[in-house]
């Protein structure tokens, strides 16, 4: 798991930038679902400061929190409603899917204070490493690094790190299976 950060609250500026961009999502990004628009898309995240490679892509009914927080490498794709709830970075490298209605949740309360929902905010990166895939209906929550080639199986909740070359599953997320490794197990 990645460190956890307590930012106490959103400050005013961050409630600002969010506020700028879900008016740019419902007028610029949401009305456009056709694939033929992933380039238009992809120019709209980008100038609300997300990194998002040209071979990457977004669905319009993806609900993303904070573009700035987003990066996607080659052939990474989030699919239809996909909810990046990212108020820490979430990190897609090469190859990585999130499949329809999954979530990705970088943020949360802190939860030992006492004080349930109404506790400080405690933000983590997620990352999903080369051709990870986190498959449909999961949640990711924050802090998670999910490995190389490792598959989050359907409706599976992930609150620790996957380690490369496995499938998980279930509420909570365990191990059901190692894949091969194509560079050891071929020998």
């Amino acid at each position: 798991m990645n460190d956890i950060q307590t930012i106490g609250h959103f400050s005013k500026k961050d409630k600002l930038c969010r506020t700028c961009w879900n008016v740019a999502y419902a007028l610029l990004f949401r009305p456009f679902g056709t694939p033929l628009l992933w380039w238009w898309r992809r120019w709209i995240l980008i100038a609300f400061g997300a990194k998002v490679h040209r071979t990457a892509h977004v669905y319009s009914s993806v609900r993303i929190t904070a573009p700035w927080n987003l990066r996607m490498e080659r052939d990474t794709c989030l699919a239809p409603h996909v909810v990046c709830y990212n108020h820490a970075m979430v990190k897609l490298m090469e190859g990585a899917t999130v499949s329809q209605y999954s979530v990705l949740c970088t943020a949360g309360h802190d939860y030992t204070t006492g004080k349930g929902a109404h506790s400080e905010v405690i933000i983590a990166p997620i990352t999903l490493r080369p051709h990870a895939w986190v498959t449909s209906n999961s949640f990711v929550n924050l802090g998670v690094e999910v490995g190389e080639r490792a598959i989050v199986g359907a409706a599976a909740a992930v609150f620790k790190d996957v380690e490369p070359y496995t499938i998980v599953g279930g509420n909570p997320a365990r191990v059901i299976k190692t894949i091969p490794h194509p560079d050891i197990d071929a020998e």
